[in-house]
Formats: structure tokens, sequence, C-alpha cells
């Protein structure tokens, strides 16, 4: 039995040397060296090389919380009623540049997502399918989910090409919360762009830009369609047609900019052109027998323009990073780029900025003369100043106000009440609040539509930075709205007046009036940039 132990013992050890030479002869398998992530010094702090290229990254982003509170005075039926409102939001940048022999090749996105209630929702942003509304009974229009991209845009050898900022802008709403100011901020538009450098801080841009974001309506007394005379019988209008106001994307909106930025600020001179259009006659003549026709078959095509100016000073000797922001902008038949409806919000030929405002501004581009068939444009203009002061390097404040007008060719409103005669011949107003009333009648010395209107802001801040990236801060502004000359009627004390027309006419019915109208509106943040 021993001599069997001895036996196993010593064949046991003899395969155990055999398997350690052959082991010794197989090759030996490396682990894969590692490739740390390397700091990107190049481009600031933030900037990361993307392994296993030569592309910096800087990836960052945003946490907002907001409140608002803002002034109403009807829970009428109709009216929202609300006087409060949250929103949460979160952004996301992408940020990746690549040196080349023709300079730097950056490409970078932001995308931006907010849950939005009460005051703080916008009609706005929900005409142009940026934000989506709650259906709920208690919810509708007062609850949105907002979503964006904001920045989609590739810089390369001078060009711009993407979505991004409209190179027409310059304060933009810098120091604001809210964005109440007037003043032209498409912080979100497709454009294709050159920009080119002299030296000494000075550069141009031309730029071809998207025109739907800077897009007003025209004028349309009813469901985005104005009836336009076609045929006449001795001498008057008897048969019309309607003209779908709804404009088509054809030109591009062109934009210029010369610039220069020094030691001591910034200063731009911004000019931008717009194509207004509308279609054809919709319908054949509809009205009447008989008569000749004039012939009219569309309205010409016009080119609205805008101009602004504006200029940055950098005021160290009052304290570091002090700031001053003024700028002033004029535009025929391009609203948006005096950044007039600012308050209210565009894409709407006319709105209300506020709960229960007293009567609704215009914002329209133009309107067709419904017996030649042509376009005339409104004007507008505005003014902005903006001071950023720190009292310290946690707490700065700012300080901001506006003041722009709209106007309207007397003509143009003379010919939409021409027109309004014409079409309710019994006094039945089949316009509703875009009525403008027979010229001559008390209605139409009343009536809002077109009328020519101002509005200013004033506003300030306070923001506190406990620590870097926080921002914790509330601010403040109050905004009027009224008409340049005569009154109008009261919406919220007498919302049944456009419908007693020939009670107000005859005398009948006196209903309430007003010639301005006013909001304050509050809003506290909390928000963390990374």
């Amino acid at each position: 039995m021993k001599l069997l132990k001895r036996s196993l013992l010593g064949y046991a050890a003899a395969f155990a040397a055999m398997g350690a030479a052959h082991a010794a002869d197989l090759p030996v398998k490396k682990a894969a060296p590692i490739e740390y992530v390397r700091i990107c010094s190049a481009y600031g702090a933030g900037f990361f090389y993307i392994p296993g290229t030569d592309t910096c990254l800087r990836i960052s982003g945003r946490a907002r919380f907001e409140g608002a509170y803002q002034t109403s005075s009807s829970r009428q039926p109709g009216a929202a009623g609300d006087t409060s409102g949250f929103r949460g939001l979160a952004r996301f940048n992408l940020d990746a540049r690549t040196q080349t022999a023709y300079g730097t090749l950056r490409a970078f996105t932001r995308l931006e997502a907010a849950s939005r209630t009460g005051v703080i929702h916008s009609g706005t942003m929900v005409r142009i399918g940026q934000a989506y509304r709650a259906t709920g009974v208690d919810e509708l229009g007062r609850a949105q989910q907002y979503v964006n991209v904001d920045k989609a845009f590739i810089q390369f050898a001078g060009l711009t090409a993407g979505r991004a900022s409209s190179f027409y802008d310059f304060y933009a709403h810098d120091f604001e919360f809210y964005g109440a100011t007037s003043g032209s901020d498409n912080s979100s538009t497709n454009l294709f762009a050159y920009t080119g450098t002299f030296g000494s801080g000075f550069s141009a841009t031309l730029s071809v830009e998207d025109p739907v974001f800077t897009r007003s309506p025209v004028f349309a007394p009813t469901s985005a369609v104005t009836p336009v005379f076609v045929g006449y019988t001795e001498g008057r209008p008897s048969r019309y047609g309607t003209v779908d106001t709804v404009q088509r994307s054809r030109l591009p909106d062109f934009v210029g900019a010369l610039r220069v930025d020094q030691a001591w600020g910034s200063a731009q001179l911004s000019a931008a052109t717009h194509e207004i259009n509308v279609g054809n006659l919709s319908t054949s003549p509809a009205a009447g027998a008989g008569g000749v026709l004039t012939g009219i078959r569309h309205a010409n095509a016009v080119q609205g323009w805008g101009v602004q100016g504006g200029v940055k000073v950098n005021l160290p000797s009052i304290a570091p990073g002090d700031t001053l922001y003024l700028q002033g902008a004029y535009a025929d038949g391009a609203q948006s780029y005096a950044g007039y409806c600012m308050i209210a919000g565009c894409y709407a030929q006319s709105n209300t900025g506020f709960d229960t405002q007293k009567f609704e501004q215009y914002f329209a581009d133009a309107s067709i003369n419904p017996f030649t068939g042509q376009l005339q444009t409104s004007t507008s203009f505005s003014a902005v100043a903006a001071f950023l002061h720190y009292w310290s390097p946690e707490w700065r404040s700012a300080l901001f106000g506006s003041y722009g007008e709209q106007d309207f060719s007397a003509r143009a409103r003379l010919a939409q009440g021409a027109l309004f005669g014409l079409v309710n011949p019994n006094g039945a107003n089949s316009f509703g609040t875009n009525g403008v009333g027979v010229p001559g009648t008390r209605f139409y010395q009343l009536s809002q539509a077109l009328r020519d209107t101002y509005q200013y802001v004033v506003g300030g801040s306070l923001i506190w930075s406990p620590v870097a990236d926080l921002d914790i801060g509330v601010e403040a502004f109050y905004t009027q709205i009224g008409v340049k000359s005569g009154r109008v009627i009261d919406l919220d004390k007498g919302p049944g007046a456009y419908g007693a027309i020939a009670q107000i006419n005859n005398g009948s019915f006196v209903p309430r009036t007003a010639t301005q109208d006013s909001m304050t509106h509050v809003r506290f943040r909390v928000q963390r940039d990374f």
C-alpha cells in the first residue's frame, strides 16, 4: 500500500512539472493600456479631449427654479385669473472644438426643457410649437411642457450655420429674468452667416435667416381672411372675394451687422429685410350680380425692414463688472425687429400681455387695402437702457427700462372701416373684437383694432451669488400700455360691447372706456450653472 501511495505521488509531481514547463512556453497576454481623459487647456476651463481624438469637449448645463406673482383683477368667465406661476427648467450644453489649419472648428448644441404653470406659461412658445399645453380642465392653458433645440450650430473659418441667435440682436435682455423690455431678442432661429474680422475688434457679418421666427401676421378681420372687393356696380363695390393672409415662406430675411469689441465695451449697427406676402384670392367673387371686375388677383409682396443701433459700455471705474447698455431700433413692416411685442408675446396679430388687460395691442406687420388689394405696412420703434452694478463680488443688481410705439397708417384704418360698413350692412359685427367700425361713428372712435399704441417698462433686480455659479435673486417690473390718442372700449368692464355696435352708435349704450392699462410682475429665481 505504501508502495502504491509513493507511486501516485511520484506521477502527480511529474505531471505538475510537465505542466509548468508547458505553461512557461505559452505567450503572455498583456492588459490593454488605459487611456485616461486628458485636460484640454486651449479653450478655457472645463474642456477635455474626447478619447482617441484631438477634439476638445465641454459639457455644461443649468438647473433653474422660478416662482412669480403678477397682478390680476378679474375671475370672470374667459379670463385666466391667475396671479402666480412656477417653472422648473433644465438646460444641457455640448461644446466641441477642434484646431485645424483654417482655425477652430466648433459645434455647439443646447437643449432646454421646462415645466411651467400659471402666469409663467407662454402663448408665444405654444404658437411656434415649442410648448405643449396640458389638457385637464383646471390645467388647460395654465400648465405647459416646454422643449426646445435652442442652439445647434457649426462655426468654421468665419462661417456660422445652424440654429443660433440672430446676428441682428445686441442687448437681447442680458440683464433680465422675464425679458420684458422692448428690443429684438431672437435667441433661436435658423441661419447661415459669414463674419469677417478686420483687426482691433472690428467685424462685419452677413446672415441669411429663417423668416418664420421674425414674422408678425398680416391683419385679417376674421379667421386669417381679408375680404377684397373685385367687382363694382354703378361705381360701388358689389362683389368681393377673400384673400388668405397666411404668409408663405419664400425669401429669407437678410441681416447685416457691423460690430466693434474693445476694452471699453462694444457697439453694433444692424439692419434686416423681411418679406411680407399673402395668397391670391381664395374664392371667386361672392356677392352681387353683374358689375365690372377690377382685375385684382393678389397683393404684391413688399419688403419690410428694420435697423438697430446699440452700445455696451464697461464701467470698471464704478465697480468691476459694471456695464451699461443703450439701444434703439426702428422698423417698417417688421415690428419684431423693433421688439415691440416682447411683453405681450409675438406671433399673434393682437394679444394681451397680462390677464384681464383692458384692450388688445395689435402687432400686425401690415394690412391689406380691401379696394386696391395692396399691403399697407405698420411702423414701430423702441429704445432700451439697462445698467448692471456689482455691490460686491457676491451681490449685484440691474436697472432696466424701455419705451416703444407702433403706428398704423391712417389710410389703412379708414380702408378697414369702409370694409366693415360694406360687409356688415345691417350693423351686425361679423368681425368680433377685430372690427374697426364705420368711419365717423362712435364705435369707430372706440374700437381697438389697428389703433396706434405705446408701451413702457421699468424694473430692477437684486441677485446674491454666495458661491460660484449659484444665483438667488428677485426681479420686479412695471409696464404700462396705452393708446396714443382717443379712448378704447374697456374689455374687462364691458366684454359685450362689441356685440352692441348699433346701440353704441345711437347713444343708447355707453360702454366703459380706457386710455391705458398697467401690470406689476415679481419673479423669484434660484439658478445653478455647471
